[in-house]
């Protein structure tokens, strides 16, 4: 699958966000295991306000999921790990088959 293709989780973010601070470790955990299913990008809402009005950002922190240039889903505020699975998993390729054996 190209890195194109991949369904991509937006993480908007503020230095001066306490809870956006410590969603941090749980995305860099998140990307790590989702590897070649899905990418995570961060983006500072005090760097990049125009795209967070794009994204409608409300609230940070929040995240987008991004598939095919659609929004497809999004949690505003304090995420838990559950929730964020839930959000991805019908989105989600299939694990590669190395992945599951292993």
């Amino acid at each position: 699958m190209s890195a194109d293709a991949q369904p991509q989780l937006v993480f908007f973010t503020s230095h001066r966000s306490g809870p956006a601070r410590r969603m941090e470790s749980l995305l860099a955990h998140l990307a790590r295991k989702e590897r070649g299913r899905l990418q995570v990008r961060r983006v500072d809402v005090d760097e990049h306000p125009d795209l967070a009005e794009r994204f409608r950002v409300q609230q940070v922190p929040a995240l987008a999921l991004v598939v095919g240039k659609r929004v497809v889903g999004r949690l505003e505020g304090r995420a838990t790990a559950p929730r964020i699975e839930a959000m991805l998993e019908p989105y989600l390729p299939p694990e590669p088959l190395a992945a599951l054996s292993g």
